[in-house]
């Protein structure tokens, strides 16, 4: 009995510290691990930064809120970039690599959305477990310093396009780019939990 609680303990520890989420302020984590993006070449979070940072979103192929949310991330990627703020979508699910979440299934999903940033593999969802992120799609904005800033969902209705009210993430690359203290640090990311190995 005491061995089963001991075991118990340990997996309620692992899942607690997989779940937690990085906090506003922090360094980016691994900044420099090289992923395969969907071009082929080996890309690192860094190669994504631009002069004013980088939005980095958990992402992947089959998760219905990514699919119906996906005019708005081809929308705040395109906002970004043009903030000078780089885009990397990582997909950290493991678990389906052999199916759905396939690199083969990534490319032809890149190419039918017309991706026109970088969509890698998150081997072994290391760095989901680094940011602590748990759901598809989940945004992370660093700014030029590499600082998180803002994390959540891309705006405050992942359920209905037609009655947003505040584009979170689109508030907050205004508000980074102008010099100006967040207003919303963090939001409640809604969609498919990631599917870890």
């Amino acid at each position: 009995m005491k061995k089963l609680l001991l075991s118990l303990s340990f997996a309620i520890t692992a899942i607690c510290a997989q779940a937690q989420s990085l906090a506003v302020g922090s360094d980016l984590p691994m900044k420099d691990i090289k992923m395969k993006d969907v071009s082929g070449k080996e890309v690192s979070i860094k190669d994504a930064m631009k002069d004013n940072g980088v939005l980095v979103m958990f992402s992947c192929n089959t998760c219905p809120y990514v699919i119906k949310n996906q005019q708005r991330t081809l929308d705040i990627a395109a906002y970004a970039k043009q903030n000078n703020i780089g885009i990397i979508l990582l997909n950290s699910n493991e678990g389906t690599r052999d199916g759905d979440d396939s690199y083969t299934a990534m490319k032809a999903y890149a190419q039918k959305q017309g991706y026109d940033f970088y969509y890698t593999v998150d081997t072994d969802s290391k760095i989901a477990n680094a940011f602590g992120a748990t759901r598809t799609p989940e945004l992370f904005l660093f700014d030029a310093n590499a600082k998180l800033q803002y994390k959540g969902a891309i705006d405050d209705n992942p359920n209905d396009a037609g009655n947003v009210k505040r584009v979170h993430a689109k508030e907050a690359i205004n508000e980074l780019t102008a010099g100006k203290s967040i207003s919303v640090k963090e939001s409640r990311s809604v969609g498919c939990s990631i599917k870890r190995s």
